[in-house]
């Protein structure tokens, strides 16, 4: 059974402005079932049999009605020129629509970045209002456009233990759509195959070590929702595992997991504030679902339920995952702020037009709401007072769990469960 994917509307516009659209991201979050819907023809590069061919010939790839799918192109990267040759050629919007789950073995062998005629578009896995997890009663468009059908409620039947239950589940299509009691054990059995790679997969990866590959992961997971420095996250490495580790072997490892489109850290906001204080450039350290960091520590939604301090910060992930689906749809992308002065804000969403919104993100209880919603304020008034950047459209806390309403200083507050784009 199909679920429609917010993305979609993505790929139909670009389809009709571009000759080929590229969809990337990390594997099982429902690239190709997506792709399938657009396609008059396709072809598959899962076997051994039919890389060789596509290696020999891969002119013969591109025949068939179009649009033509190809997919995980990236095993035979000359399909990528001969895509770009065929757009030089004889130029049609919607000719191709490509797919990978990671970046080619050898990106040399890709000639051209294919501007003009390939646009890419990433694809993440389901978000809570996709996996119709969320009611979608509070829009994020909304409150650009001033709040005015702002939705209140109460929200009484949605608790932390779903939310728990929701972040180890993660957003993989196929734990979305199993039952609940084994939709976690689906995500564990996604993560214990992540990195056995096939002998038609890319040699680069091939020649990756699992255990090394899961090391890393789970020490970028010890730091999930941070500005940890790389250096700390290679001394965790070190220590956790009681094994030394370069730092070009560490870089070459976390290239193949950026490269496989696992981690997704997310990059500092800099507003051009007038002022002796300095922002901080530090990415915050996030993956593209909150899953794979539960599964590598063997987090189940009761030790989440049993150390809060962590259950926020994995909260926190989720929520990024979420906002960043949404301001796709937006045209917009999520970055954060943090400054020298201690001001900080989890997520700052800006739209391609120059409008922003402020997040802070807390599992709920008033004296987060409180905490958050005095920082988001603070920022309103440097922002207004020290830069050039317009006022924010909205201030909003974003909980967990709890009621949806607006409080007399202006500031949304809203629980993950009821929001969509």
């Amino acid at each position: 059974m199909y679920s429609n994917r917010l993305i979609e509307k993505k790929i139909e516009r670009k389809l009709k402005s571009s000759g080929a659209v590229l969809v990337v991201g990390p594997k099982f979050c429902g690239k190709t079932t997506t792709c399938m819907q657009y396609q008059k023809s396709y072809v598959k590069l899962n076997t051994k049999q039919v890389i060789s061919m596509a290696r020999m010939n891969p002119a013969a790839m591109l025949l068939g009605e179009k649009p033509r799918l190809i997919d995980e192109w990236q095993k035979v990267p000359d399909i990528w020129n001969f895509v770009k040759d065929d757009l030089d050629f004889q130029y049609e919007f919607g000719k191709y629509i490509l797919t990978g789950s990671s970046t080619p073995a050898d990106k040399t062998e890709v000639h051209h970045s294919g501007v003009g005629r390939i646009t890419p578009i990433k694809m993440r896995p389901m978000s809570l209002y996709e996996s119709k997890d969320s009611d979608g009663a509070i829009s994020l468009q909304d409150l650009f456009n001033g709040g005015g059908d702002f939705m209140w409620g109460l929200n009484q039947k949605f608790s932390l233990e779903d939310v728990a239950h929701l972040i180890c589940r993660g957003g993989w299509p196929i734990s979305v759509l199993s039952p609940q009691e084994i939709s976690v054990e689906i995500t564990q059995n996604y993560w214990n195959g992540l990195f056995v790679f096939e002998d038609c997969e890319n040699e680069r990866f091939r020649n990756k070590k699992p255990e090394v590959l899961k090391m890393i992961v789970r020490s970028w997971a010890r730091h999930i929702s941070t500005e940890a420095a790389i250096t700390t996250i290679i001394s965790d490495v070190r220590q956790s595992n009681e094994r030394t580790m370069e730092r070009k072997t560490f870089d070459d490892y976390m290239e193949a997991l950026q490269d496989l489109y696992i981690i997704e850290d997310m990059k500092a906001w800099n507003p051009n504030i007038r002022s002796k204080t300095s922002i901080r450039s530090t990415p915050t350290r996030h993956f593209v679902d909150t899953s794979i960091a539960c599964m590598a520590l063997g987090i189940m939604p009761a030790d989440l339920m049993g150390d809060l301090e962590s259950f926020g910060l994995f909260f926190e992930d989720m929520a990024v995952r979420d906002l960043r689906i949404y301001a796709d749809v937006l045209c917009g992308d999520v970055l954060h702020y943090r400054d020298n002065a201690g001001l900080e804000c989890d997520a700052v969403l800006r739209l391609n037009d120059g409008r922003w919104g402020a997040i802070e993100i807390k599992l709920g209880g008033e004296d987060l709401i409180e905490s958050g919603a005095k920082s988001l304020k603070l920022l309103k008034s440097k922002i207004e007072e020290k830069s050039s950047e317009r006022s924010p459209s909205f201030l909003l806390v974003l909980t967990a769990v709890g009621a949806a309403y607006q409080r007399e200083d202006g500031v949304y507050v809203a629980p993950i469960n009821m929001l969509k784009p």
